[in-house]
């Protein structure tokens, strides 16, 4: 009984640091975006919650709102847990066609969990238009950068159909949804990105797929390589 109640007393003061650390981080969101102007958008995600991640929101570059998911990214730092890493000054273009430069700094606590992200997302196009017509001016021409489709929602259902669209863009080919074997590539794909920490992403999974949960957890184990025989 001790050692449970050690277990538990451990687990309340993980919880515990967690929650003064968002709340350590919560005013820097409205300063960074103050001092960045209004092309600049700050999120904080609290990973504790991924379907809802979103704790604190300045700017309005993705158009999300508090309460909302984690983009595909998010997921992909969830899926790594412990083991992530801060992805910093990179470059995506949204569904509308603007491009974004982003950093997301992971937050840990001090026996080192990651339980959340700061994100710092700038909208860049009227940038890049600039910068491309002062190059077309002193006779250069800038280096292409490239931009992965990045679709960023408060709805999670958005974000797993993005990850669908990704990897079908990756295979170069539409994954077939009416037979086995094309679910249990798209449920790959899902599980490789994270989608299955999440906790309705079963429900979400099957009503895509337009099939059981049941099916999904069985599709699951078997792209897990973990399916049991009869």
């Amino acid at each position: 009984m001790a050692a449970a109640g050690h277990v538990d007393r451990t687990e309340q003061r993980g919880s515990d640091e967690a929650e003064a650390l968002m709340r350590a981080v919560e005013p820097l969101v409205g300063g960074l975006a103050a001092t960045f102007g209004p092309y600049c958008e700050v999120v904080l995600h609290d990973f504790r919650h991924p379907e809802n991640s979103i704790r604190a929101l300045s700017g309005s570059v993705t158009s999300r709102h508090v309460g909302g998911a984690m983009s595909e990214i998010g997921l992909g730092l969830l899926a790594q847990g412990d083991q992530a890493q801060d992805q910093l000054n990179y470059t995506t273009r949204i569904a509308d066609g603007r491009t974004v430069k982003s950093s997301t700094i992971v937050l840990r606590t001090g026996s080192g969990q990651v339980v959340g992200a700061l994100c710092v997302n700038l909208d860049i196009t009227e940038l890049r238009v600039a910068a491309t017509s002062l190059a077309a001016l002193v006779g250069s021409t800038p280096e292409p950068e490239a931009t992965a489709m990045t679709v960023f929602s408060d709805d999670i259902g958005d974000v797993i159909e993005t990850v669908i669209a990704q990897e079908e863009s990756l295979l170069g080919r539409v994954l077939p949804r009416d037979t086995r074997k094309g679910r249990l590539a798209i449920i790959g794909a899902l599980d490789s990105k994270g989608v299955f920490n999440l906790p309705r992403a079963a429900q979400q999974v099957a009503a895509y797929l337009n099939v059981s949960r049941a099916t999904v957890y069985a599709d699951l184990n078997a792209a897990r390589g973990t399916e049991t025989g009869a």
